[in-house]
């Protein structure tokens, strides 16, 4: 027997939006028959404006002239009056085009009077009316809250913020969750890639939906929650998806910051609303983004509690805590920020499996450029096993921006395929910022700039432990008036001592190379100082690399765990020990100056080639700078590399025109049909 369909509150994707009252074209009309009507009553109607005869003598004056076709006489309803209130209209063609047609005043009673007298002689339509005012007081009163009230229903109401809409302000606790089905979402598990365990793990909550009793049968309990942390652009909300598209049930998806309002108590009642919805189409699964919107660690602190935001996490704690093993409701969450979520929410009973989704390694990355690049035209060249060892850092969203870089720019320069080249570029684009070839910098600028970045790359080449030099330029790019890039052999996941120091003389290459060879210094080093400054200080409090402190903390460390931006403070401690680990600092801090300026003078004419080699060319590759750290001449390098590229551009040419002929042959052949290719064909 099917299961009758259920139904929710919570609109599908593409659902219409609720319209708003049946008589929401009868309200507009009506308020705009009044708006009408007021001008007509209180105005001149759509004429041309009143005139108002402030004293008797100027009404008489129009009397005797001629200028008046009408004139109405109100009288008030007790009949007992000295003043009398006029209105009429002017004669036809004695006031001039744009100038008032009606006229208003008042007369006394010997006025009155007389008015009686003159208007048959005229010819002036005379009448008397009897006055009443209360129908105009009564829509003057009206009249500004009718107005106002239909602004406010076509605000509010006509937009599904009030009524009996979801959404509405009947409705204002209402979840604003979107349920989505495998038809909605086209993301699987084969479209995430470089994250396989946290895939498997996800990859099972599914199938604990669509087979319960597999794990039941033998006592185990399904998890009621999974909460997913790591950086930006690592895969959350990607698999989140892949789960969407993969379970063959209802799933549910909200951000955290969709709980949270002005209005106190709201946030709990979504909470409510939406694992009451849930449990009517469970077994189901609900996905909840940047939970840490609502589910920050409670406490007052220093400015004081969050009322709304702790009562939703305590319906959250409440809901999930009230989640039975048989309901098949599954919480999945994620966050870039576990460090401030609330231990409460985290412990077994409520997010049993905690999945730390982290940067792709090497082999993750080659599996997220596979997935990518299999929607791209390539190049022969394109080499991805080379493009994974050459992004490291590089998160899946990274990568995919890299590629799309990639291909607009093969684009934009009128070619149908994407090379190597192109997508080293965009590596280089989005690590270090576009090249700003378009600025002009005067000779000395170009000079300096060159002497800084020969400095950090001799220093870097004859260095065991930094990274290898993978690009030079003197070409500004970002912040930036130069670079020294390096391309890491490997994924890295400690430091070590001798890294460290040789880091701090690769930072001190450029300013001392402006000194040494310049003769003066510049702000160009500022970055390096403050990066320098900042490794020999964690080298001290944090990581214990000095002899005389020992390994001892003595740092507080503010840190996002996966957004970086963290802040080195020191403990409380004496002032001795702080005046030591000043002494440290700059012990380290001078000692790499001091080895790093030893290196630079050994190597002058490393510096000095390297400088002329990127005032002439700009930019140099890693082949160059060996070529000139061997001694040899850059220019007889270049003169191999240009031969290089013309053979393999006339070979390129060459394939391509015999592949024409071939294909030209291939038609000739074939556009005959019927006819012998024989020249001597034999007689039937």
């Amino acid at each position: 027997m099917a299961e009758p369909k259920k139904t929710s509150g919570i609109p599908k994707p593409g659902d219409p939006r609720p319209k708003g009252p049946k008589g929401a074209g009868f309200l507009i009309l009506l308020i705009m028959m009044i708006s009408l009507l007021a001008i007509v009553v209180f105005g001149d109607g759509f004429g041309g404006g009143v005139k108002r005869f402030e004293t008797i003598n100027e009404f008489k004056k129009a009397l005797n002239d001629g200028d008046i076709k009408s004139v109405t006489v109100l009288t008030p309803e007790s009949g007992q009056a000295d003043s009398f209130a006029i209105k009429g209209e002017f004669s036809d063609g004695r006031m001039t085009e744009g100038q008032p047609q009606r006229f208003e005043g008042s007369i006394d009673r010997a006025m009155k009077e007389e008015l009686s007298k003159i208007a048959p002689e005229k010819n002036i339509d005379l009448r008397i009316e009897q006055e009443s005012n209360f129908f105009e007081h009564l829509l003057a009163a009206l009249l500004p809250i009718l107005l106002i009230g239909g602004l406010i229903w076509f605000l509010f109401l006509r937009k599904g913020v009030g009524g009996g809409g979801p959404g509405g302000v009947f409705n204002f606790g209402r979840s604003r969750a979107r349920m989505f089905s495998k038809e909605d979402v086209k993301v699987t598990f084969a479209d995430v890639a470089g994250i396989e365990e946290a895939k498997s793990e996800l990859s099972e909550i599914v199938e604990f939906l669509k087979n319960p009793g597999r794990f039941t049968r033998i006592g185990a309990k399904i998890p009621r929650g999974v909460v997913m942390f790591g950086p930006p652009g690592c895969g959350k909300t990607l698999l989140a998806k892949a789960i969407a598209g993969e379970a063959e049930r209802p799933f549910f998806s909200i951000s955290g910051s969709d709980f949270v309002e002005m209005f106190v108590g709201v946030g709990a009642s979504r909470v409510r609303d939406l694992f009451k919805t849930a449990r009517e189409h469970a077994p189901c699964i609900v996905f909840v983004d940047e939970i840490d919107a609502v589910g920050r660690k409670r406490g007052t602190g220093l400015g004081g509690g969050h009322d709304e935001r702790e009562q939703t996490l305590n319906a959250i704690l409440v809901e999930m805590d009230g989640i039975g093993t048989d309901e098949g409701i599954i919480v999945v969450a994620a966050t870039n920020r576990p460090d401030v979520l609330d231990p409460a929410l985290l412990r077994p009973g409520r997010f049993d499996r905690q999945v730390v989704i982290d940067l792709p390694d090497a082999s993750g990355r080659k599996s997220i450029f596979e997935v990518h690049l299999a929607h791209v035209k390539l190049g022969d060249a394109v080499d991805v096993e080379e493009l994974a060892h050459a992004t490291p850092g590089f998160s899946g969203a990274d990568i995919a921006n890299l590629i799309n870089e990639a291909a607009l720019a093969t684009v934009l320069d009128n070619r149908d395929k994407v090379e190597m080249a192109d997508l080293l570029e965009a590596r280089d684009k989005v690590r270090f910022g576009r090249q700003k070839k378009s600025r002009v910098m005067d000779e000395e600028d170009r000079k300096v700039t060159a002497y800084h970045e020969a400095g950090h790359t001799v220093v870097q080449y004859l260095t065991k432990h930094t990274d290898p030099v993978h690009k030079v330029t003197i070409i500004p790019r970002g912040m930036a008036l130069g670079a020294t890039m390096s391309l890491p052999e490997k994924d890295r996941y400690s430091l070590s001592i001798d890294r460290a120091r040789e880091t701090i003389q690769m930072l001190y290459g450029g300013r001392i190379a402006e000194e040494k060879f310049v003769g003066t210094i510049s702000t160009g080093a500022e970055n390096d100082i403050e990066r320098a400054t900042d490794l020999a200080t964690n080298m001290v409090v944090r990581f214990g690399f000095s002899k005389v402190l020992g390994p001892v903390n003595y740092a507080e460390v503010e840190q996002h765990d996966f957004l970086g931006g963290g802040m080195t403070k020191l403990k409380g401690h004496s002032d001795e020990t702080a005046g030591k680990i000043d002494a440290e600092i700059r012990r380290i801090l001078d000692e790499g100056y001091q080895e790093c300026d030893r290196i630079l003078e050994a190597n002058r004419d490393k510096v000095e080639a390297i400088t002329a080699a990127l005032l002439k060319y700009e930019t140099l590759t890693k082949e160059d700078v060996e070529w000139i750290m061997e001694g040899k001449p850059i220019d007889e390098k270049r003169s191999q590399d240009n031969d290089k590229a013309r053979k393999k551009e006339a070979a390129r040419k060459l394939a391509e025109a015999d592949a024409m002929g071939r294909k030209n042959r291939a038609g000739d052949s074939t556009s005959g049909t019927g006819v012998s290719s024989d020249p001597n064909p034999k007689p039937a």
